[in-house]
């Protein structure tokens, strides 16, 4: 089996230069550029019938999709058979529905249009699970939920799972499994319509280390606001992760400051991306 990075998965390169051959796998040098009018251009050296595409769809996403197609047509073009998508952070996954009249279901677009050429598909915690079913081949979504459980165990000690809403409380709940330790998520209460209440449900964090775990972290408002409701209930350390790093502007500070540490997996490169999902992908 091959494996080809694009550019969107160049930060995760020298990982899996160094892991890649005792997996059974062989990293394929591709030639990948840009044009003096900003189109793309690659080119896939080497031989193969299989092959693994990672590419993470992280700014600027629409390039980074346009060279997943291009990197897709090149292998084809070289007569290989199979072709794997490998997409850690998939773009548009959060335009997953019609809000107005005449909006498109992005994430539908982005997915039917990678099944021109990818056989497989698979992504890390995608925003809604049921959009691979836009995918024509076999799909699957990944959960990073060892990875951080790993990165946690000692930190986290005897301490709680927080899931930030109920809708997260499966993701919080897969962590907690692995640590054998105990989960629940925040109820959220709209008191105006500027004002939410949280409350975590039916669990006490007093003298308690406590990790919130999400998939996707962006303003990091919401975990700002668990935080300091944790801090007033008790709590002793107070721990924030999620699968994508899509910071706004400032966020990475602004959550660094209300909490004891803030993690996110490399699905996308940021200063905080401390968990590793190399793993996950070179067992596919």
């Amino acid at each position: 089996m091959k494996v080809v990075l694009g550019s969107g998965a160049q930060h995760l390169k020298e990982e899996i230069r160094r892991k890649v051959q005792n997996y059974g796998k062989e990293l394929l040098e591709v030639e990948i550029k840009k044009f003096p009018d900003g189109e793309k251009y690659v080119r896939v050296p080497g031989e193969g019938n299989r092959v693994i595409v990672v590419q993470s769809t992280h700014f600027p996403q629409d390039e980074h999709i346009i060279e997943l197609l291009l990197l897709g047509d090149a292998l084809k073009e070289k007569g290989f058979e199979k072709l794997i998508a490998v997409v850690p952070y998939l773009a548009y996954s959060r335009q997953d529905r019609v809000t107005k009249d005449g909006e498109p279901i992005s994430v539908r677009a982005v997915m039917k249009t990678m099944g021109i050429y990818y056989d497989e598909l698979y992504v890390f915690d995608l925003h809604n699970p049921k959009t691979l079913e836009f995918f024509p081949g076999k799909a699957v979504n990944l959960s990073p939920a060892r990875a951080i459980a790993d990165y946690f165990k000692d930190k986290l000690g005897e301490g709680i799972v927080l899931a930030p809403d109920k809708g997260a409380l499966e993701r919080a709940k897969a962590v907690a499994e692995i640590l054998n330790v105990e989960f629940s998520h925040f109820e959220k209460k709209r008191i105006s319509p500027t004002e939410v209440q949280m409350t975590p449900v039916d669990i006490d964090v007093t003298g308690k280390n406590v990790l919130i775990v999400d998939d996707i972290i962006s303003t990091g408002g919401t975990m700002i606001r668990a935080a300091n409701i944790l801090r007033r209930m008790g709590a002793k350390k107070i721990y924030v992760v999620a699968t994508h790093g899509v910071f706004a502007e400032g966020a990475i500070e602004r959550v660094s400051r209300a909490v004891d540490e803030l993690a996110v997996t490399n699905t996308i490169p940021t200063p905080v991306s401390k968990i590793s999902i190399v793993k996950d992908i070179l067992t596919i």
